[in-house]
């Protein structure tokens, strides 16, 4: 098996773990701070690669400290703001508006880079939106703040995207993957040092059981993964693997949460997903593959 396609599966079976860890994350937070929720789950996130990458973190420098840090700032404002969401929104509503993200990284390389974006791009855009605007818009207009904090942890999401095609092209991140995730384990743990209401230490077995879940499998394994795969692979194409996230999401919502799969999020959900199909399928190509070249 080529080295790209093995890096497809292991993606996709990252994209399991993150969808269902919107559920996994809803129900073990209840009414806990998620500053706390999160500070544990990066503190043991770090635990476990500092052991499985040792031979990285014994010869990390100065230079990999800061990568870790520049990726660090967008990735844990993705995370954080989109778990704030999960406070006051549904999960399958929340992982279909993450979804958003594979739209906004073009759209942001065009902001950034000055890059020219294509008809097709566009097009993806307006689908997706329409989308967003199916699922979140409620009655006499009104959006859940639950959606806006996932639409801010989406922007987040893709700066850090972009920023990890940009370092891995010039560097190894498996030398920054372990002061990454410290530095996301100091942010929350700074916010959370600002919540009156914070529980350093909830006796509720459900947190704990999340807290181990969100670390290994959707921290730990799949940004390992992500970070490895962007060596080979572009962030328009890594983001378009994710699309496979919020189906995970809704499927895992519904028999985790028992949260309904309304018309509204089903309608949306595929316009989201369509539009994120358009923006990486090569209309030119008779066999309609998906773009692999880097921007």
């Amino acid at each position: 098996m080529k080295q790209k396609q093995l890096l497809l599966i292991l993606l996709i079976i990252g994209t399991a773990f993150w969808g269902i860890s919107y559920s996994v994350t809803k129900l073990a937070i209840g009414n806990y701070s998620p500053a706390t929720f999160l500070f544990y789950r990066f503190l043991l996130a770090v635990i476990v690669l500092s052991i499985i990458f040792w031979k990285y973190v014994k010869d990390i420098n100065l230079q990999a400290v800061k990568t870790g840090f520049i990726l660090a700032v967008p990735m844990f404002l993705g995370i954080h703001l989109q778990t704030i969401g999960l406070k006051y929104t549904d999960a399958s509503q929340c992982s279909f508006i993450a979804g958003l993200t594979v739209i906004i990284i073009p759209l942001m390389k065009l902001g950034l880079y000055k890059t020219n974006a294509s008809l097709k791009i566009w097009i993806a855009a307006f689908t997706a939106l329409t989308g967003l605007f199916v699922i979140a818009i409620q009655d006499k207009f009104t959006v859940n703040v639950g959606d806006l904090f996932t639409i801010a942890g989406s922007f987040g999401f893709a700066v850090y995207l972009i920023a990890v095609e940009k370092h891995s092209a010039s560097k190894n991140l498996l030398f920054s993957i372990v002061p990454m995730f410290a530095f996301c384990a100091l942010f929350t743990f700074c916010i959370a040092l600002t919540d009156a209401k914070a529980v350093w230490l909830p006796e509720n077995d459900t947190f704990w059981l999340g807290v181990v879940y969100c670390a290994l499998f959707s921290t730990a394994y799949m940004y390992t993964v992500s970070n490895i795969s962007q060596r080979y692979l572009s962030a328009e194409r890594v983001a378009v693997i994710y699309l496979f996230e919020p189906v995970f999401g809704a499927i895992g919502a519904f028999f985790i949460l028992g949260e309904d799969l309304s018309w509204r999020l089903l309608l949306g959900g595929s316009l989201i997903f369509a539009g994120t199909i358009i923006s990486e399928v090569n209309f030119k190509s008779p066999k309609l593959r998906i773009l692999t070249k880097r921007s």
